[in-house]
């Protein structure tokens, strides 16, 4: 009788769009006959969950590198990740997807364009990241958003087709372009239970394993892409083509030629534009960075703490940093960066405030250990957060669109916010230099951008040419607690002498404390820290560069490219790579689960993609040094 009247509700939602075009988003007014399922529907929610699970896992997510077994979590997420919440993510982006069938369609006739959409979709996008939004309670706003501007756009859609004469097109009124929050927005079990019907496996029915991968490459393509462009809006950086690329590709992935979005081959073309698309975010990333703070100038960080209150930040957003740093020295309080806000340090914008003394800690994945050590508030800006340690809880602040239950969210734009933060970090014990002395001061040198490589260019060519450097390795991307990430440790120090090492991201955190030396008596250092991977743009230039001097093509440059991958923002630095015609990329420290065997031998056929996971570093590294005599890797 329950899975009975549960269907007879859930059905309400598949009535005809016009019957339901009286209801208001946030679900305040309800037509009469819909009205009376209310109350049946909130009485059986709590049991749908269970009636559900009897057919399907309580959820599936599989777009990072730690998910469970290597093919999917379906009990909660290795992340933290709750059913519930995964389920609202979910949700948001079939809202977001119907969003982009109205935005795709709207801008193309010419008829709508809104910054704030553009702002909102980037945001919603991004807090589905792995490891950036865990608290529920926030996504249901997302939702009501989303819906709310594609109900906006619909009537000018609706309009130009009653002047034109034409019929409006039938993807507006099907699918995720259709959909009607039945009732509202303020219930949380409602919106889960409708997050269930959606997602990677009901979508899998549809297209099958192979397509369905490929289409959520994609998807998680296209979040890391949101995430780099809200970076670079932050900076004031934007460029309207990349969030109508987002709608249109969004959109095409449910409301494309039928013949197209099964298609494997129309995918893949997808994905690959997903990667291109991803290259102009990246070089407006860059400028904003460089416009803002300066070119970033190759600098020594201490690790040693200093007696004094304190803050520290870890993410990656520098202009929430630029925002903190003059409020702290008004308050006399000292900043510290965690993780990819290392880069931080070399942009001389930022390290011209004396009260940015150092770094604390290690890669984010550390941060229960690191967040704890803190006598301070913490601020976690961006990816990667994790549910924190009772011990420094209530010192956890988040921003921006990171989220935890229970853990306080304020925007660094509110003076008030910014005050009570400055507060709490002069209550708290701070470092004393009893406390500091237990830290031990390790030096980082960081700040080799690509102005810094490029202009020792010469240097470099001439340890070509002299036979003193035989191949440059990039060995970055993100870091994270897979014991087989010591691959990349071990790769980078079997490298014999006569060879560089590039490396952005937080898998520098792997070997920076190595001592790798210089590079022959040239005096460049043998790995060369090019920032975060937002700065992934930087060390593609380089390579242009190099492969520009020796009058030839990347792919016949002395370079190999080994990288290690966590979230989203690595697809889609991956496939803004591919999208170049990159060959010859070892991935890893595992496939991602959502690359079926096939997919993933395309991808080794086409493009000489590599697993790690299956390789010795060492007979890597030395087929990767002899890659220009063996013509099958050639």
């Amino acid at each position: 009788m329950l899975s009975r009247s549960l269907n007879v509700a859930r059905g309400l939602g598949k009535v005809s769009p016009a019957l339901t075009r009286g209801i208001k988003p946030g679900g305040q007014r309800l037509d009469d006959w819909a009205g009376s399922w209310k109350v049946a529907l909130n009485r059986c929610l709590a049991s749908a969950a269970s009636v559900d699970t009897l057919a399907k896992p309580e959820m599936f997510c599989y777009q990072c590198e730690q998910t469970k077994s290597r093919r999917g979590c379906v009990k909660v997420g290795v992340c933290g990740k709750t059913p519930e919440t995964a389920a609202l993510q979910d949700l948001l982006v079939y809202a977001l997807t119907g969003l982009s069938v109205h935005a795709s369609r709207a801008l193309e006739k010419g008829l709508w364009s809104s910054e704030e959409c553009d702002n909102f979709f980037r945001g919603a996008m991004f807090s589905t990241l792995t490891n950036v939004n865990f608290d529920p309670e926030r996504f249901p706003d997302y939702i009501r958003r989303a819906v709310e501007f594609r109900e906006e756009i619909r009537p000018l859609l609706e309009a130009e087709a009653v002047r034109t004469g034409t019929p409006l097109d039938p993807a507006l009124n099907q699918g995720p372009a259709a959909w009607q929050p039945l009732f509202g927005y303020d219930n949380i079990e409602y919106l889960e239970s409708e997050g269930h019907k959606f997602g990677v496996l009901e979508e899998q029915k549809e297209y099958g394993p192979d397509v369905n991968g490929v289409r959520y490459m994609t998807i998680y393509g296209l979040k890391g892409l949101a995430a780099y462009s809200a970076h670079a809006v932050g900076l004031g950086e934007s460029d309207p083509w990349v969030p109508r690329f987002m709608y249109q590709a969004l959109s095409f992935l449910v409301s494309g030629p039928d013949d197209r979005r099964h298609d494997l081959g129309a995918n893949l073309e997808m994905a690959l534009k997903v990667g291109e698309v991803n290259m102009r975010v990246l070089e407006l990333l860059d400028r904003g960075h460089r416009r803002q703070f300066g070119t970033p100038k190759p600098t020594t960080v201490s690790t040693q703490p200093i007696s004094g209150k304190c803050i520290m930040i870890s993410g990656h957003d520098m202009v929430d940093l630029s925002l903190i740093l003059p409020a702290a020295k008004a308050a006399d309080v000292n900043v510290y960066t965690h993780g990819e806000m290392l880069p931080a340090h070399s942009y001389p914008g930022l390290n011209k405030h004396q009260n940015l003394v150092g770094h604390f800690g290690g890669a984010w994945q550390n941060q229960k250990i690191d967040f704890a050590a803190f006598p301070g508030p913490v601020l976690a800006s961006t990816n990667c957060v994790i549910e924190p340690l009772r011990s420094y809880r209530d010192r956890l602040y988040t921003l921006n669109d990171t989220g935890i239950s229970g853990v306080k969210h304020i925007d660094l734009h509110n003076p008030e916010h910014m005050e009570a933060l400055m507060q709490h970090a002069k209550s708290c014990a701070g470092f004393d230099d009893k406390t500091a002395a237990k830290h031990f001061d390790k030096k980082l040198l960081i700040g080799f951008s690509r102005e810094a490589i490029v202009e020792h260019a010469e240097t470099v060519l001439d340890a070509v040419s002299k036979g003193d450097l035989k191949r440059l390795f990039v060995i970055g991307g993100c870091d994270g607690s897979e014991h087989k990430r010591s691959y990349f440790t071990n790769l980078a120090k079997s490298l014999p002498p006569q060879t560089l090492i590039l490396t952005m991201g937080c898998a520098k955190y792997r070997f920076n404390d190595l001592d790798f030396g210089t590079l022959g008596n040239t005096g460049i250092p043998r790995v060369l820290d090019m920032g975060q991977c937002n700065d992934s743009y930087g060390a593609i230039m380089v390579a242009k560069a190099l492969a520009s001097a020796l009058n030839t093509d990347i792919n016949s440059l002395p370079l190999s490219i080994s990288l290690s991958w966590f979230e989203q923002k690595a697809v889609a630095v991956l496939l803004s790579l591919l999208s170049l015609g990159v060959k010859n990329i070892r991935l890893g420290p595992v496939m991602p689960a959502f690359l079926t065997p096939a997919v993933r031998e395309a991808l080794k056929e086409n493009f000489g993609l590599e697993p790690v996971d299956i390789r010795h570093p060492i007979e890597d590294m030395e087929e990767m040094m002899h890659y220009d005599e063996n013509e099958n890797i050639k």
